[in-house]
Order: structure tokens, then C-alpha cells, then sequence
């Protein structure tokens, strides 16, 4: 086997830096940088006790992939002969551990035996000089069962020391600021704004641990857990891990992440295997009752259980915290590649069929989802929703949880919010809407299945707003190669659904169209309509359909958008879709073929920027609350500016103000403090990431508006 090479220190200006590489909603892969090399998260940190090494660190670096690792700086602390071994060989060296090491500070201690021996500065101290790379203030260790005045005083003594402790760490030691509050939600956002405001001389703190779970995972107490977590990370900035302090169980990885955890730590995979227990993605089980093994591994590979059950104590412990390390392992694995395939959620829904905690948890999230409550946890639900790319490639899976999923309620609220009905028709007429024409019965594409039945339907009526129903509820025909309805994959007479009328006007209600009169239709056969008639319809159902997706997507004003397509001309595929939208000529846009989305040309983020009277606002400026702020815009640095107008991508830390309606995965542009266009590409980022990152890239250019000039 190779051996791993020992990794390189990071970069000064990296140190503590966060780069998040991929995202899906609240969760993200990213890049956590230290001195020790930088480590992909989401990432478990094992925990390891210098005293009994079940699994030695350098084993741990070498066969198992883990990058950073997480140990007690109290128990070495107390010990006479690790205290001087790390203070005079470093950590590193006292573990064997080439990776990072982050250390917790003895409050878990505290809560176990009620005290420690040590201040909060000394403990700080004695972590910068073994030379740790992310270090634990000593906080507070705040129980659920503690009254509220008890946890304030906890929150309160916290946030005292925190200062100090910054201050203490100095410019080489990153350091965790834990969150505090036992089940209070409120307490816990006041504790967030604390920890993630405080500062040193030097930096702020690195990582946010969210403190005093542990009671809670003991009791499965799931449901406390993740408002726990919600309420904290509503207060958070977006630009420093979230860690969960003593969750380390795979079962609870996929929400956790799902939900905006970046972190994990615990030692279950040792104590497990000291108790004879295995580690599953769905639960644990006892070696004792086993005959087969219910979960493989490289581990167990080539022993039965029954050979197991004979080994000595050390040999058995050995090998089954080897298994459950790698189940940890692959676990997360599944987790970031569910992350880059947008599929989070599912596999969150997956995993909470396993436990009856895990699944009341779980019901509980999507009722938080359908109605957010008024406080952080509600607040936190929002910006979940809110930083989900609404659209999808691929299928998307039809199943009990769908219409929670947060990229379908994001895409429903844009829906909601910012669809009008046609300002005029295909006759050219301007008048209030005559009637609903309902599709009912066809499956996509409807391009294909339902055409005729719709142009037919056009010409007897040309003021129709043409519906499709589908199992997520009614959508509009100009948006019928959307993601995800045009993708949803299950049942094949899942399109044969039969809804009642009060559920037809109660959906379409939410696109404004109550009181209309509703016709419903299925596709027929043989429909004869004159060529010119199909032409002049197909060429308006193409315009609606560029018109639609610019406002709900790009949140262009209607009547900017039906400027924007005035005069347009198409080119097709040679299965008869639109991929070019041309304008007097020039192409401006394209609609993506993947997901129903668009692509600017240079020439149309040109146009769309002309709309923009103004430059987008600076960090710190308040805003208009507007429907349609028009396509979302980034003002960047002059710094910036020669690198990102010949096309290269924007990166975090070069912006001076974002447009609060930032969506990632949709069009935007970059502009300089004029408002003139610098580039445009597609959003990678939320505006509060905008805002507060400082390493990685922000928005993917496709092109740059310099390039002739330079």
C-alpha cells in the first residue's frame, strides 16, 4: 500500500479561510485550511484518547482517508507526561497524526464530573503552544434540563470569555467558539450573534460547535436536536463550519448535513466496538446476535462472525472499530456525492425510515418547511428554501416527501410570487382572461403529448391560460419543460390523477387565477388546425415561455421581459425544441435543454443589464423588498475588474454589494460601481455567501463584457 504524503501547510492568507466547493441548499462540500493542510467537509474528526489508541492516528491518516482528527487538550493537560511530551514534541508528533488536529478544551468533562482544573485563558494557552491547529475555548456546557435563567448565565459567562480566550489564542492557533443554550431557541440565536461576532487582535473564531447535544443524541431526543441546530445556525455566518459536537452515528449524517452541519466528532466507533456493536448507515447492532454480516467492509472481509466473536478482546475491539471507522467513512462519502447530484434530501428521507425518532424528526422539519414559524428556527427554514437552486437535471424520484423537498418549494414560490398571466394573446388582444384550459391526463414531454389538443384549444379561445396538471400541482403550458415536473419519475398512471375542482381552484388560486372559469381537456388525436393558425401559435407560446422563465428565474419585471423578446425569432432542434433565442438577429439566450433553465449570450446580459438604472447596493445598504428586482447583479472590486471582463470566474472576497435576490444556479451578471457590465455567468453562491466569504469561487462566468476592448 502507498504511503500518504504528508500534507502541505496552507498559505498564510488561507489560514481558517472556509472555501465551500459544491452546495445543495444548506448542505455544502468545502475545504477547511490549515496550517496542518486543508480537509474536505463534510468530515467526521475521530475522536481520539492519547491513553488507549484503538486505532493508531497515522493508521487513520494512511488506510481510512481521515484528514483531521479531535482530542482532549484537559485529559493531556492533566496528564504529567503527555502535557510535557506535547509541549516539547508538539501534538503532531505526540500522536503520530500528520493531518489537522482540532482539540475540545475539557467543558464536556465538566458536564460529566460537575468541574475542571483549569482557567479558560491557561487551557487556550496550553492548545497554541502544543502547536494544535484548531483549538476549543472553555465555555459553558449548558444541559437541557437547565431553567432558563441557568442557561443564560451559561450563555452570558460563555460570551465573557470569549474575548479573552481570542486574544490568548493569538495569530497561529484557529480556534472553535461553541454555541450554547440548552432547548431555547431564542437563547440559541443570541448565543450564534455572540460567538460569531466576537473577535481578537487577530481573527474571530474559525469553527461554531453547537454545544450541550450530547444529552439529547443519549435519549434520541432527534426532534430537540435539529431545532437546536436550526435555531443556532439562523445567526451564523455562512463562512465557518458548522460543527455538531458529539455526533459522530451515520444515521444521523444525512439531515444533519441536509441541514447545514459541516462537522462531526465522537469516539462511537471505538466505545461501540468495545461493547461488541457494529456501525450501520441504518443503526447499530450487536455482534453477539449476528449470523452473516448485515454490512460489508474491507474490515471484516475475510472473517465470519463467528471468528470474530473468538478473537481476544484487543484483536475483536480492534477490528470492529476499524469496520465502524469505515462505515463513518463511506457514509459521509454518500452524503457529498448526494450533495453534488442535488439529492440530499432524499437520502435524508431515506435515512429517517430507520429510527421512529429520526422519522418524528423528520415529519417535524417538513411542517417547519410547509409553515415556517416566526422565530430563528423559522428563519433558518427560509434560508434553506432560499439557497436551493430550484431546478434540477435529472429525474426526480416521486415519493411521500416530495412536495417538502426545499428546491421544490423554492421553485413554488418563485412560481407564486412572480408568474402573471400574458399581458396579450395571440390575436393581439389585451383583454382580462376568458378562460382556464386544464391539461389533465397527458405526460411530458407536453410539447410532444399535447400540442395539437392546445392550439386547438387557442384558436377556439385565444384569451386561455393554458394549465398542465401534474402530481406537484398545477404549472403553466409555457413552462413545460421546467425541472422538476417535467422530470418526476414513479407510477406510470401518475399523470392519470383525478383532482376535484375544489382542489384545482384551491392550487390555482396561488398563480392568482380564482374565480376563472376552468375547462379541463385531455390530448386528442387527429386535431386539424390551419398552418398559419399553428405558427402564429406555436411562435406566441414560444414567446410566453422566454417571458415566464426571465420573470420567475431572473426576476425580470413582465413588462421588461416582453421588451426583451419583442420581434424574437427561434432556431430548433432537430427534435423540434428551442435552443437559440434571437433577437433582431443576435442570439441573446438560450434555453437549457437539461432543466428548462436559460443561458445568456453576452448580447442579452447587455440587454437585461440596460434595465438597471442604478448599480446593485453595497454590503450594508438596505434595500427595497421588490417581486421583481430585475436580474441579479454583483458589484465587484476594480481589482477585479480587468481579470473577470476577459472571463475569468469571480471569487470571494473581490465584491462590494449583491443584489439580495441572488439565486445559485441562475443567471446573473457582474458589474462595476457604475452599473456597467463587467461579465455575466451563473450564481454559485447566496448573497449572504457573497457577503461574508472570503476563499473560492462565487459566480462561474461565461463570459466576459472586456474582452473586445482589452
Amino acid at each position: 500500500m502507498a504511503v500518504s504524503p504528508d500534507p502541505e501547510p496552507c498559505k498564510d492568507q488561507d489560514l481558517g479561510l472556509f472555501e465551500v466547493t459544491k452546495r445543495d441548499g444548506a448542505a455544502r462540500i468545502g475545504r477547511f485550511h490549515t496550517k496542518h493542510g486543508s480537509f474536505t467537509t463534510p468530515a467526521l474528526l475521530p475522536v481520539v484518547n492519547p491513553n488507549i489508541l484503538t486505532i493508531e492516528p497515522r493508521e487513520m491518516w494512511e488506510d481510512f482517508g481521515i484528514e483531521a482528527l479531535i482530542t482532549n487538550s484537559y485529559v493531556i493537560w492533566k496528564n504529567d507526561d503527555l502535557r510535557e511530551r506535547a509541549l516539547s514534541e508538539g501534538i503532531h508528533s505526540l500522536l503520530d497524526f500528520p493531518g489537522a488536529i482540532v482539540t475540545d478544551s475539557g467543558t464536556f468533562q465538566s458536564y460529566v464530573y460537575g468541574d475542571v482544573e483549569v482557567n479558560p485563558r491557561e487551557i487556550v494557552a496550553f492548545q497554541r503552544d502544543m502547536g494544535v491547529d484548531v483549538g476549543t475555548m472553555l465555555d459553558v456546557f449548558g444541559r437541557p434540563d437547565m431553567n432558563l435563567e441557568q442557561l443564560e448565565g451559561a450563555v452570558r459567562e460563555t460570551s465573557d470569555r470569549a474575548q479573552m480566550s481570542l486574544e490568548e489564542a493569538g495569530d497561529d492557533l484557529l480556534l472553535n467558539g461553541p454555541i450554547q443554550g440548552g432547548l431555547y431557541p431564542e437563547l440559541r440565536m443570541l448565543a450564534a450573534h455572540e460567538m460569531a461576532s466576537a473577535r481578537g487582535s487577530d481573527r474571530g473564531f474559525a469553527i461554531h460547535p453547537i454545544g450541550g447535544i450530547v444529552p439529547l443524541m443519549e435519549q434520541q431526543r432527534y426532534r430537540e436536536l435539529f431545532m437546536i441546530m436550526l435555531a443556532s445556525r439562523s445567526a451564523l455566518p455562512p463562512n465557518r463550519p458548522t460543527h455538531l459536537f458529539g455526533c459522530g452515528h451515520p444515521l444521523l449524517f444525512p439531515m444533519a448535513i441536509a441541514l447545514g452541519a459541516d462537522l462531526f466528532d465522537s469516539a462511537a466507533y471505538a466505545i461501540f466496538a468495545r461493547d461488541g456493536r457494529i456501525l450501520t448507515p441504518e443503526g447499530t447492532v450487536k455482534l453477539e446476535g449476528i449470523r452473516e454480516w448485515p454490512f460489508l467492509s474491507n474490515s471484516l472481509s475475510g472473517y465470519t462472525p463467528e471468528q470474530v466473536k473468538s478473537m481476544d478482546d484487543k484483536e475483536r475491539c480492534r477490528i470492529l472499530a476499524q469496520h465502524n471507522l469505515e462505515v463513518t467513512q463511506a457514509e459521509l462519502s454518500r452524503c457529498r456525492e448526494a450533495i453534488r447530484n442535488g439529492t440530499i434530501w432524499q437520502l435524508a428521507e431515506q435515512r429517517s425510515h430507520c429510527s421512529p425518532q429520526l422519522r418524528d424528526a423528520f415529519v417535524w422539519l417538513q411542517d417547519q418547511l410547509d409553515e415556517p414559524d416566526d422565530g430563528p428556527v423559522g428563519e433558518s427554514v427560509l434560508r434553506i428554501i432560499a439557497s436551493c437552486n430550484p431546478l434540477r437535471d435529472g429525474g426526480e424520484p416521486l415519493g411521500d416527501d416530495i412536495e417538502f423537498r426545499p428546491h421544490i418549494l423554492h421553485m413554488q414560490a418563485l412560481l407564486a410570487t412572480r408568474w402573471r398571466v400574458p399581458g396579450s394573446w395571440w390575436d393581439s388582444s389585451t383583454q382580462e382572461p376568458k378562460q382556464i384550459v386544464l391539461l389533465e391526463g397527458a405526460s411530458p414531454p407536453w410539447r410532444y403529448t399535447a400540442l395539437d389538443t392546445i392550439i386547438s384549444q387557442l384558436e377556439y379561445e385565444p384569451r386561455s391560460v393554458v394549465m398542465i396538471a401534474t402530481p406537484l400541482g398545477p404549472i403553466p403550458f409555457s413552462l413545460e419543460d421546467l425541472s422538476p415536473w417535467c422530470h418526476l419519475t414513479g407510477p406510470g398512471d401518475m399523470w392519470m390523477g383525478e383532482y376535484s375542482d375544489e382542489e384545482i381552484q384551491e392550487a390555482l388560486s396561488e398563480f392568482g387565477l380564482a374565480d376563472i372559469p376552468i375547462l379541463r381537456v385531455s390530448p386528442e388525436e387527429g386535431i386539424e388546425v390551419e398552418e398559419k393558425t399553428t405558427s402564429t401559435i406555436r411562435n406566441w407560446l414560444d414567446r410566453c415561455s422566454i417571458v415566464d422563465k426571465l420573470s420567475v428565474l431572473c426576476a425580470i419585471h413582465p413588462l421588461n421581459s416582453c421588451k426583451f423578446t419583442d420581434g424574437m425569432s427561434t432556431r430548433r432542434s432537430r427534435t423540434d425544441r428551442v435552443i437559440n433565442v434571437l433577437s433582431e438577429g443576435v442570439h441573446v439566450l438560450s434555453p437549457r435543454l437539461s432543466d428548462g433553465g436559460l443561458s445568456l449570450s453576452l448580447e442579452g446580459a447587455r440587454r437585461l443589464n440596460d434595465f438597471h438604472l442604478t448599480p446593485p447596493p453595497k454590503f450594508g445598504e438596505e434595500t427595497p423588498d421588490e417581486v421583481f428586482g430585475g436580474i441579479p447583479r454583483i458589484l465587484i472590486s476594480d481589482d477585479a475588474i480587468p481579470f473577470v471582463g476577459i472571463g475569468r470566474n469571480v471569487v470571494h472576497g473581490y465584491s462590494l454589494g449583491v443584489d439580495h435576490h441572488l439565486i445559485p444556479g441562475q443567471p446573473c451578471l457582474i458589474v462595476d460601481k457604475e452599473g456597467s457590465l463587467v461579465a455575466h455567468g451563473t450564481s454559485l453562491s447566496t448573497s449572504l455567501d457573497i457577503q461574508f466569504k472570503r476563499k473560492g469561487i462565487a459566480v462561474k462566468v461565461r463570459d466576459g463584457a472586456l474582452k473586445e476592448s482589452k
